[in-house]
């Protein structure tokens, strides 16, 4: 069973600085294509950030293009949306993504349909 658990989230002041983390296990074989989504208050689930793995190609939303970050440390498992200049509308639940099919036509933060997803971390944004 496949498991993501994310960690890294918190409270931080506008203009700061988080890093947030997702460990994956219980993969057949581990995903070519994994992400970020975030959901704030009464907002619908948004995609942030995907990485596919072969190439490291990433993909960003507009709204976080030039202060997130997301990479992959192989030898951990682990995935990590580095995020700087957070701002009060990046406040909300975080959540890691995983999909099971491995085209990369299909991986970027666009599309919903992804497979697995963790429990979130909240980011909360303050003045």
């Amino acid at each position: 069973q496949v498991q993501l658990v994310e960690s890294g989230g918190g409270s931080v002041q506008t203009g700061g600085s988080l890093r947030l983390s997702c460990v994956g296990s219980g993969y057949t074989d581990r995903p070519v294509c994994m992400g970020w989504f975030r959901q704030a208050p009464g907002k619908e689930r948004e995609g942030v950030a995907t990485l596919y793995m072969r190439g490291k190609i990433s993909y960003y939303v507009d709204s976080v293009k030039g202060r997130f970050t997301i990479s992959q440390d192989n030898e951990k498992s682990t995935l990590y949306l580095q995020m700087s200049s957070l701002n009060s509308w990046d406040t909300g639940m975080y959540y890691c993504v995983a999909r099971r099919d491995t085209y990369q036509s299909s991986c970027n933060p666009w599309r919903k349909d992804f497979d697995y997803w963790g429990q979130g971390t909240q980011v909360t944004v303050s003045s």
